[in-house]
């Protein structure tokens, strides 16, 4: 008997989803578990997999927004009829495949010699093509208008620029001329749900603390752990991880979320690391990372921020995290304030490790020594400065002594 394949909610909240692009064409077999499609949500862009197995009977819903509970195909075996399904599925969904017109396909190397695609539909003078075609396109240096469509009304889909930049005897793309035309980037759900969450943020009372920590230890530890041959290699990053982590657990008014009607203290440190991917800024997540060794949370963040930049993230991968860590040191970056993650109340921003003058011996004599500047934001509505500053107090001495954190 056909499955129909619905739209599932992946978080608490999600009323609707943007699929993408079909990893399965109409007539294709399908086992359960494996990847079907992607879909973009507000937090994350994830492939969804098939609850069933059998053939792909009806793609109904091509690409575009659907709402949760919406059929977006139907999964059975060869040969079922699926109107019934198809027909009951509201036909409200964004160009499904049902109401797509009929066009040639662009014909296949040493094919019948079909007539080609039509040339890419244009909608008042721009060429018509899904967010992540242009993303793909503007980052593969492809020009959109030299790509046949095959979405519905002739939209270009990533597909099709992946397919143009293997296509036999493509010629590179020119140098782009400046011609004075705006390029408009339609904003993804990851970056309205950006922009959503850095408004609600903004709105908060929040208040800064700055300490800088001699990092020569720390360095110490570090390069220990990576000549001994720890594959990934530990950086300090990872080793900044596991000590907040340890210093959240003795400092727990920080490790927490403001909800509006409560403050929610947690046990276990949830450490949100933020990463510059293609689709903008995300935070995956760390999770009970105190209760980790340095070799795990450098295994666990490589897998994450390689999956990040690869927008491969899972909504798991991104949600209950406690508290965040923005590290712009490896740009050169001094100090810089962090916006807060809500409902998090807390998130610390991290410089680089510059060589800086430091006074020892009661100020007797001067000695240049790695320093690195950690900059806290706190929510003042869950956090006072007291319990803020005892926490970088606890911070700054597990960096210059890591041995404190045992």
């Amino acid at each position: 008997m056909a499955t129909e394949v619905k739209l599932p909610r992946l978080g608490q909240g999600m009323e609707s989803g943007t699929i993408v692009r079909w990893l399965k064409a109409e007539g294709d077999p399908v086992e359960k578990g494996e990847p079907l499609y992607e879909l973009d949500t507000e937090k994350v862009t994830q492939e969804v997999e098939a609850e069933a197995s059998g053939v792909l009977l009806k793609i109904a819903v091509a690409e575009g927004e659907v709402e949760v509970g919406h059929t977006v195909a139907v999964i059975g075996e060869q040969g079922e009829d699926v109107s019934a399904f198809v027909s009951s599925n509201g036909g409200e969904a964004p160009a499904p495949a049902a109401e797509e017109p009929a066009r040639e396909r662009e014909p296949e190397p040493g094919g019948n010699g079909q007539a080609p695609a039509p040339a890419p539909t244009r909608e008042g003078g721009r060429i018509k093509a899904s967010p992540l075609a242009r993303r793909i396109a503007r980052e593969r240096g492809i020009d959109l208008a030299q790509v046949r469509g095959t979405g519905p009304e002739g939209r270009i889909v990533a597909e099709d620029v992946e397919r143009a930049e293997h296509a036999p005897g493509a010629a590179p793309t020119p140098a782009p001329v400046v011609s004075g035309e705006v390029d408009e980037i339609p904003l993804t759900s990851v970056r309205k749900t950006i922009a959503r969450r850095l408004t609600e943020a903004w709105q908060a009372p929040v208040f800064q603390l700055r300490v800088s920590a001699d990092m020569t230890a720390t360095n110490e530890l570090r390069q220990r752990l990576v000549d001994s041959g720890l594959d990934p290699k530990p950086t300090v990053s990872d080793i900044l991880t596991k000590l907040a982590a340890v210093a959240l657990l003795r400092h727990r008014e920080l490790n927490a979320h403001f909800t509006g009607e409560s403050i929610r203290r947690f046990p276990t440190a949830n450490v949100g690391l933020a990463v510059a991917a293609p689709q903008g800024l995300v935070v995956p997540v760390i999770r009970s990372a105190e209760r980790l060794t340095l070799a795990e949370i450098a295994q666990a963040r490589s897998d994450l921020v390689s999956r990040a930049r690869e927008n491969k993230l899972r909504l798991e991968d991104i949600e209950d995290g406690t508290f965040t860590i923005s590290n712009l040191g490896m740009f050169g970056i001094e100090e810089f304030t962090a916006v807060l993650n809500p409902p998090q109340v807390a998130i610390v921003a991290i410089g680089a490790a510059d060589p800086r003058p430091v006074a020892v011996d009661d100020g007797h004599d001067v000695v240049t020594r790695p320093m690195m500047s950690m900059t806290l934001t706190c929510d003042h509505r869950a956090v006072d400065g007291a319990d803020g500053a005892q926490f970088l107090r606890t911070l700054k001495g597990f960096l210059e002594m890591p041995g404190l954190a045992l």
